[in-house]
Parts: structure tokens; sequence; C-alpha cells
């Protein structure tokens, strides 16, 4: 098991980079994951590794940071619409909790192009649930007391365990099985995952933060940038077609995927 006391990663000889590079990257994926409806770490990470040139474990680290502050705000604005299920979130972060810390620690474990191809498969895997976004709309019936934790449990620790090594929310898989699963509504899927991913994914930040896997320098940017980002891509996705937008955003991501998928050995 590696050892999390690691040196400053503020104190690293790569040279600072520009709030405005963090800024850029934040508010693209802010406004990707608006339009369709995903966080923006998938978007992010690659971002991350090819313009800001970090580590892929570096990368994986700084977006989960992105991404939990996002997650608060978004789970802020579905609350306060009252399109959360506070017990399912409940359930979900229990175990998601546990794992995310695991899961950035095995991230960290691993090589490099180990990790590089273990993301290019989970974009290939995110792609598929994007197409099939509009068959999700009609779940299971919806079940409750035990049953719901009897799904919910296992669906936190699988995707807790996956947002802390894939440095993304969790929600592009926790949403489809709410759904699927349990039969939540859409909606309240979507405000049940930010709240419950928030406490989960500040543990595998945390973690990703202690075994120096975040580039602190690039925070306030990506911050401020994925806010304002995924409020512009929320309000566009309503002026534009969606069916288009999926088509798009898939094609990327299994480009992009694809490419991962390639990584050469070290």
């Amino acid at each position: 098991m590696p050892d999390e006391r690691v040196a400053d990663p503020s104190a690293s000889p790569r040279p600072e980079r520009s709030g405005v590079l963090g800024t850029v990257i934040g508010f693209t994926g802010g406004v990707f994951g608006g339009l369709v409806g995903l966080g923006g770490g998938v978007v992010m990470v690659p971002m991350l590794v090819g313009l800001a040139r970090l580590r892929q474990q570096e990368a994986h680290g700084t977006s989960l940071v992105t991404v939990v502050f996002a997650g608060m705000a978004g789970a802020a604005t579905y609350a306060a619409q009252g399109a959360v299920d506070l017990p399912g979130a409940a359930f979900l972060a229990l175990t998601a909790t546990l794992t995310a810390r695991f899961g950035a620690r095995y991230a960290h474990a691993l090589p490099e192009w180990k990790l590089k191809r273990a993301f290019g498969a989970f974009l290939l895997l995110v792609s598929l649930l994007l197409l099939a976004k509009p068959w999700l709309a009609g779940g299971a019936a919806p079940v409750g007391g035990w049953g719901k934790a009897a799904v919910l449990l296992p669906v936190g620790a699988v995707t807790g365990f996956l947002s802390g090594m894939m440095g993304v929310g969790g929600g592009n898989l926790m949403v489809p099985a709410m759904v699927l699963l349990a039969g939540f509504p859409q909606v309240i899927a979507q405000g049940t995952s930010l709240l419950a991913m928030v406490p989960a994914g500040a543990v595998g930040a945390h973690t990703h933060w202690r075994l120096g896997n975040v580039a602190r320098r690039l925070l306030p940017g990506l911050a401020a940038g994925i806010l304002v980002g995924a409020f512009a891509g929320s309000n566009l996705a309503l002026r534009l077609p969606d069916e288009a937008l999926r088509l798009a955003f898939v094609a990327v991501l299994v480009w992009t995927g694809i490419r991962y998928l390639r990584a050469r050995r070290a």
C-alpha cells in the first residue's frame, strides 16, 4: 500500500500554469457537462493531461476536487426545488464514501499507461450510457424501505470506487442505475446523485490531495470556470436539439476513449 505522506505538490518544479488555462479547462468541462447532463470530469481529465501537461494521476485528482465544488452548487439547486431523495442520498453516500478512498489509492498505484487505458474504457462505457439515455426513462417500479437500501448500497460502493479512481463525479453511472433498478424519476435521480457524491467525492479528492495528485495552482480557475460553464451549458441545452448534442458528444468520447486505450506501455 503506497504511503500517503508525500511532498507538497505546490513545491513541484513544474512551471506555474496560468490561471487563464485553468478557467478555460473548467469552463469547457462545465459547458459540455451542462449540455448533455454529465459532470465535467470526463472532459477535464483529457484537457488537463493534454493542455496543462499533468500526469494522468494528477489530472484525475485535480478534476475530482473541481467536480466536488460543482457538485455542491448542483446539489443545492436540486435540493431547493425539492428534487432530492434524502434517504436515497444517504444510502448511496454511506458506501460511496467508504470506497472512494480506495479508488483514489488504486489509481495512484497503477502505472500511468494502465490508468490511461482504464480511463479510455470508462469513456467508452459513458458513451454507451449516453446512447441509451432515451430508453432510460421507463425504469423499474419504485422501491422503498430496505428494498431501496438493498439497491443503492452496492450502487454507491461501485460508483464511489470509480469516482475516486477516474476523477469524475460518478453520476454517469449512478443515475442510470437509480432509474433502472430503483425506479427513481430522472430528475430526482440526478439531484440525489449530486448530493450523495459531494461527501464521496470529497473523500476521494482528499486522498488524491494527500497523495500529491492535485495541481493546486489550477484549482481557482478550474472551480470558477466549471461553475460558469455548467450554468451556460445548461441554458444552451434548452435551445439546441438533444439528439444532435448527444451524438456529437458520444463521437468525441469514443475518439478520446480509443486514443487512451491505445496508450503505450511505459
